[in-house]
């Protein structure tokens, strides 16, 4: 996998190949040569070369619904002389999704995905008390998740590619069972298939076949039910540093109780957000954009102020490096190091 120090120059055709898999991650080349009009081999090697140098990956996370799930943001404040050792350890824990180096009056800014609000209690708080160096934290619960950043996208396809594209993208997860049942927890032995959706979201049934020394049958039938059971999120990333958005700025902001819904809508029309949540904690609402500039913290406020009608900008905080997202650990420049933190059984969904 990528090592530091090989740039990564993102050319037009791969900026649209990142796009490609950010709306339909498995596609297949054969596919989505038709829409690029690319030769399917051609996009393969493109493929491989970009994930070759960590500049994208495909991955498969836990949707972490609150209705099903724990949600929460951490901002966390170390001694400054251990904070290398902090944030190594907490990155080290499966349910510590993304760690953040923030540049304000938060040291680190993690996001946290566990089964229960308990887990939560026993996993993870009770190991931040343990952490030597680590001074406090503040954790805010999420309540309700109205936009997550596999929705975020890069914009460079024409808008018939991404209708076309759209064809080949799994159906919203949170569309209930036709039949209004209640969905069936997954058993074990399909569990066993996240860790290599979560390495590689793109990985074939006989990947994992092989890996696991199943049957392929048995495992494309698995695969289909994991995928089909809108218990994951599936994703194309890409190295932030190289994307035409290297800052990331968080708001921690108030909205007016009744107003979340329509506060929500509004923010999904500005283009760069790749988080919006309702939270417990001392304010009430949690939003995340990826921006081209610093100038443009500052327009981002403006229109939040002009969409949102009672908005408060309580905190915003601006992160200086992502050292691990959606559980893949990242390089200084932002590449993607190849080490992925998963849970053996990613969340035991099925009791």
């Amino acid at each position: 996998m990528h090592h530091e120090g090989a740039a990564v120059e993102l050319s037009e055709e791969d900026l649209a190949l990142i796009n490609t898999l950010q709306i339909a991650p498995r596609i297949s080349w054969s596919d989505a040569s038709g829409i690029l009009g690319v030769h399917a081999t051609t996009l393969a090697a493109r493929w491989d070369r970009l994930r070759a140098a960590g500049a994208s990956w495909t991955t498969a996370h836990l949707i972490g619904d609150p209705k099903q799930m724990c949600l929460a943001f951490v901002a966390v404040d170390c001694e400054m002389d251990r904070r290398q050792q902090v944030t190594a350890s907490l990155a080290a824990l499966p349910e510590v999704v993304t760690v953040e180096e923030a540049a304000s009056n938060r040291d680190l800014m993690l996001t946290v995905v566990t089964r229960s609000l308990e887990d939560f209690s026993t996993k993870v708080v009770s190991r931040l008390k343990e952490t030597e160096g680590l001074v406090k934290y503040q954790t805010a619960l999420c309540t309700r998740l109205h936009t997550g950043a596999d929705t975020w996208r890069l914009n460079v396809l024409s808008r018939a590619q991404q209708a076309a594209l759209q064809a080949f993208a799994r159906p919203a997860p949170s569309q209930p069972d036709r039949t209004g049942a209640a969905r069936e927890p997954l058993p074990a032995s399909h569990l066993d298939l996240l860790p290599y959706l979560a390495r590689d979201g793109r990985a074939t049934a006989a990947d994992i076949a092989r890996a696991l020394g199943r049957n392929p049958a048995t495992v494309q039938r698995q695969l289909n039910r994991v995928l089909a059971s809108g218990i994951l999120s599936l994703r194309c990333e890409v190295a932030q540093r190289y994307s035409s958005f290297p800052v990331t700025c968080q708001w921690f902001v108030n909205v007016p109780a009744g107003q979340h819904e329509a506060a929500a809508a509004s923010i999904r029309s500005i283009r760069n957000v790749r988080l919006s949540a309702s939270t417990t904690g001392p304010t009430n609402f949690v939003i995340i954009m990826w921006l081209q500039s610093l100038a443009d913290v500052m327009d981002a406020e403006l229109a939040l102020q002009q969409r949102v009608p009672g908005i408060e900008l309580v905190e915003s905080v601006v992160m200086l490096s992502t050292v691990k997202r959606v559980g893949w650990m990242l390089n200084e420049d932002s590449t993607a190091s190849g080490a992925v933190v998963v849970d053996a059984h990613g969340l035991e969904l099925a009791d």
